[in-house]
């Protein structure tokens, strides 16, 4: 039996589980490709043998590697809209904190898992993330009084994809800001002149 490092046999394999993970998030980070077993053992300082005690294959460890970073990738994005100085203009930092994560590495694992292991299962896990991830960008849509929310979501989401793959091609990150506020610069200003009419009681038409 393994030497326990901790008080307890659950929180000692909570703890080798989140060596095992950071391990992991640390190779893709730099690599940009699915850590094999045996990195992800050297990394974390642990045998070969003891990774597959908590993940029975590299696809099982990067499954879990994408629950581990999602949530926090939402919070992520939930955090800097709620900063940003008015509900239009969460909608910008929403599509700035998505690549922001993507340049610091976060968006690799779900491309390092696709090319691993490709299929219905992992397009639907996907798919899942990423109707969550939406969530609070039709929410403030929807509280900013715009027509077809979920419509105007995707095309937003259709410009952090596009930003995406430019951070992807070696595109620095700021460059790809500054195109999301010459883009989406005029829609949030509009959406931001909105909010403050119904704030001052004058008349407003909503965002079309």
């Amino acid at each position: 039996m393994p030497k326990i490092s901790a008080s307890t046999v659950a929180a000692h394999r909570a703890s080798q589980e989140r060596a095992l993970l950071d391990a992991a998030h640390e190779l893709l980070r730099e690599t940009l490709t699915a850590p094999t077993m045996a990195g992800v053992a050297q990394r974390a300082g642990l045998s070969r043998p003891s990774v597959y005690q908590y993940f029975a294959s590299q696809q099982d460890l990067l499954q879990a590697l994408v629950r581990d970073i999602f949530p926090r990738w939402t919070e992520r994005v939930t955090g800097a809209m709620a900063a940003a100085p008015t509900k239009a203009d969460s909608i910008l930092a929403y599509a700035t904190a998505n690549v922001d994560l993507v340049a610091e590495g976060a968006h690799a694992v779900g491309s390092a898992l696709a090319t691993l292991a490709p299929g219905a299962e992992l397009n639907e896990q996907a798919g899942r993330m990423h109707r969550q991830l939406q969530e609070p960008l039709i929410a403030a849509l929807t509280e900013l009084g715009v027509s077809d929310p979920t419509a105007l979501a995707e095309l937003i989401n259709a410009v952090v994809h596009a930003g995406t793959r430019m951070i992807e091609s070696g595109q620095d990150v700021k460059d790809v800001h500054l195109h999301f506020k010459t883009l989406l610069g005029p829609f949030v200003a509009e959406l931001r002149h909105d909010e403050s009419s119904r704030t001052t009681g004058e008349p407003s038409e909503a965002v079309s």
